[in-house]
């Protein structure tokens, strides 16, 4: 099996088992070269000079456009719209659509599984427009079952809100089903799918998603840069989000008029370099290829779930279903709360995430307050996992005495 570590610098430089790459991916050097060239080489505003300089950053800037449009096949080009995360852009969707395309009476359905980016900003919209919020629960394995989905769209759904891969339990949805039902239904689909593009290739057109957001940093690229996807007739509708420089065409003294897309929708000077290292990201992951990434990661998180699973002590949070689960796995050790777990693990050099990965209604639903999570990627080895065993057991031996039965 091939082993990327040496790609990245900061698994190079410090002696950890990195399992937290559902938060954020480290970056190879590829990457940081990438970025670093364009500070050194091409830095100034795009859009905004007419001298030779800005025209460069303005070529960078507009080239990983077209590159990110190429990579998740998007049919035009300027229905990629640059963010600073995914956050951002799922609350671009609800604010500039949501707000101007519900109604009272109007449902919104989400699932349990979402992130609060996916969720809070579509409370607001139902608060504001008073429509209703629903939900799709997931049963025992995990899952959201056909019966559970076709029951909740419906005639009087107008948009839908849904997870590609959780990011708590990661089951991978069957978001072809639901965007399916949905359009037939007359509603939108908003597809998060920042836990899913590391990891399997996301085509706009084939899913048929009417909205799909990712964040750059949970996919090799530096924090503060995301996108946003929208078919384009239905942004050429919506308002923008944001007002500021770039964005207009005309601007009097009492009205405006605004500038086509893309930079409808994005206000302000840009994290330029950051568009420039997303799209060198994306460069790296497809000289790795998802086929290759899927094998490595397969094995990995395989052998990662065999030695979990022969811990009498832990909780784990997952399906059984391996078809249906990528590369994030929740734990608890029985009785211990994981932030001393994952206080425990640190102090052995693993890096897991604990608390309720801003998926509060997920937890309440499951009756917990809060899981670790160990989430895997291409540069982790069985090594790593063998560390984090390691490290439960020490941690299990510690608090062993003071766990009530």
């Amino acid at each position: 099996m091939e082993n990327y570590r040496e790609d990245f610098p900061l698994l190079k430089n410090r002696d950890i088992a990195y399992l937290d790459s559902g938060a954020t991916t480290q970056k190879p050097q590829y990457v940081l070269d990438k970025l670093n060239e364009f500070y050194e080489h091409n830095n100034a505003n795009p859009h905004r000079g007419a001298y030779t300089l800005s025209m460069d950053a303005t070529e960078a800037y507009e080239n990983a456009r077209t590159h990110i449009a190429k990579f998740i096949n998007a049919r035009y080009r300027e229905e990629v719209i640059y963010t600073k995360n995914a956050s951002e852009a799922l609350n671009l969707i609800a604010y500039s659509y949501g707000m101007n395309n519900v109604s009272e009476g109007d449902e919104i359905v989400l699932s349990i599984m979402e992130h609060h980016s996916n969720l809070v900003p579509w409370q607001n919209v139902a608060k504001s427009k008073n429509a209703v919020l629903k939900y799709m629960y997931i049963n025992d394995n995990f899952e959201l079952s056909n019966e559970e989905i076709e029951s909740k769209i419906t005639d009087k759904t107008k948009v839908v809100g849904i997870t590609h891969v959780s990011n708590v339990l990661g089951t991978i949805n069957n978001v072809r089903k639901i965007i399916d039902l949905a359009h037939k239904k007359g509603a939108k689909v908003v597809l998060d799918a920042s836990q899913s593009i590391p990891h399997m290739k996301v085509d706009v057109q084939e899913l048929d998603a009417d909205f799909v957001v990712f964040s750059g940093h949970k996919i090799l690229s530096p924090l503060g840069i995301g996108i946003l996807y929208g078919k384009k007739e239905i942004l050429n509708n919506m308002p923008p989000f944001l007002m500021g420089g770039d964005m207009i065409e005309y601007v009097y003294e009492q009205d405006t008029t605004y500038a086509p897309l893309p930079n409808k929708f994005e206000a302000g000077t840009q994290n330029a370099g950051g568009a420039v290292a997303l799209s060198a990201a994306l460069d790296y992951i497809e000289k790795i290829g998802y086929d290759n990434i899927y094998k490595i990661e397969n094995e990995v998180v395989s052998y990662a779930k065999e030695r979990l699973k022969s811990l009498n002590y832990l909780d784990l949070y997952m399906t059984s279903n391996d078809e249906n689960h990528q590369g994030v796995i929740s734990f608890n050790i029985k009785g211990v709360h994981p932030h001393d777990v994952a206080s425990i693990l640190d102090n052995y050099g693993v890096c897991v995430r604990s608390g309720n990965h801003c998926a509060q209604p997920l937890m309440r639903f499951l009756g917990i307050d809060s899981t670790c999570r160990a989430s895997f990627y291409f540069y982790n080895t069985k090594e790593d996992v063998d560390r984090l065993i390691s490290g439960l057991n020490k941690a299990y031996d510690m608090f062993q005495k003071y766990i009530k039965v």
